[in-house]
């Protein structure tokens, strides 16, 4: 199974699992009825924002729709078609309650998160380039060998507004109620 066939596979047994109806997944994601439609038939690979909106909606790890089960090689999204590249370097752990990705942005690229659920912390770790993070309305800059640790249940933006691009490591742990 490809990567945006299991996503959308994915995507459809949650939903049922859940007894949601698209309308209800619509609003609980802030995803259009239309889009999660598209999604679900394999007729549209969604941007990596609105995949956070998906994960965060339905209360599960981002990892669970980019690592197809037993996979041993990580999925790739092609650079020329997204501003931003997530691999997982650890999928979802359910013990520990962390995903563990390697982000890369293209320059220029803007990438804004929704809230993750309450409790999650966000840790960055910039491995090349310089990554521009807003928290709660807040700009800050990180270079190389830089970190940051935050709340992921506020709002935050990553943003690369340099002319190459940035490489950077993010671990997001969420509550033991995982």
């Amino acid at each position: 199974m490809d990567l945006t066939q299991h996503l959308s596979a994915t995507l459809k047994l949650l939903r049922q699992q859940r007894g949601w109806s698209l309308s209800r997944l619509a609003e609980e994601t802030g995803v259009s009825k239309a889009m999660l439609g598209q999604i679900e038939r394999n007729e549209s690979s969604p941007t990596v924002a609105t995949l956070w909106k998906i994960a965060t909606g339905l209360n599960v790890p981002f990892s669970a729709f980019i690592t197809p089960p037993q996979s041993d090689v990580p999925p790739v999204f092609d650079p020329q078609q997204q501003a931003m590249v997530v691999t997982p370097v650890f999928p979802w752990d359910p013990v520990l309650c962390f995903d563990h990705f390697s982000i890369t942005l293209a320059p220029g690229a803007l990438s804004e998160s929704t809230p993750h659920e309450a409790g999650v912390i966000e840790h960055v770790v910039v491995i090349s380039g310089t990554l521009d993070m807003c928290i709660n309305g807040v700009w800050q800059s990180l270079s190389a060998g830089e970190g940051l640790r935050f709340a992921g249940d506020t709002p935050h933006a990553y943003r690369n507004s340099t002319a190459s691009t940035t490489h950077f490591h993010s671990l997001i742990h969420y509550p033991k109620s995982c």
